[in-house]
């Protein structure tokens, strides 16, 4: 080896992970739920719970939208 054990080693700058790609579904009410929970990690752990059951209000009532006929015809 050429190395020379006596010199520093210089120190690696730490990798940062990727954003991760944010999930969209085009449905713009049920993109904003995604939003917020996607925002859990910026709020207080208090919090969470609180965030999961109105997300999961908002999403079964979007869910509840699509089962309704939207002609009545």
């Amino acid at each position: 080896m050429s190395e020379d054990p006596d010199l520093p080693v210089p120190e690696e700058p730490e990798a940062t992970p990727p954003e991760p790609e944010r999930v969209r579904t085009g449905v713009p009410h049920v993109d904003e739920v995604i939003a917020a929970v996607e925002q859990l990690e910026e709020r207080p752990l208090e919090e969470h719970v609180g965030v999961f059951e109105t997300a999961h209000a908002q999403l079964r009532r979007a869910l509840d939208d699509t089962d309704r006929p939207t002609d009545p015809a």
